[in-house]
């Protein structure tokens, strides 16, 4: 099952769901494997939602070509909270599916 969210930055929305491609470009611009990130790590965070957004836009062929800290500037922590909370919900309706099978 997919998490599909979006995302408006500036006024435009864009899709994000967590992708290979958001893994790869998270390692690419951290060096760290999602893996690694915690809750706590606010630049991490942000930073793979960045890749979820970048990647499920190119995936869709929406238009996106934002730079991190352009992407970062516009994003409030209501944004961030948001955006948590709906992979939280994801992750865990993910997990009953799981459960299920």
């Amino acid at each position: 099952m997919k998490t599909n969210i979006e995302v408006t930055i500036n006024g435009k929305v864009y899709p994000c769901r967590p992708t290979m491609g958001a893994m790869l470009r998270f390692k690419k611009e951290t060096g760290k494997e999602v893996t690694e990130i915690t809750t706590d790590n606010f630049s991490d965070l942000c930073t793979y939602l960045y890749c979820c957004v970048a990647s499920a836009s190119a995936a869709d062929k929406v238009p996106f070509d934002m730079p991190l800290m352009d992407f970062a500037d516009a994003l409030s922590a209501e944004d961030m909270e948001n955006w948590a909370k709906a992979m939280q919900a994801g992750a865990a309706k993910n997990g009953e599916a799981e459960k299920k099978r």
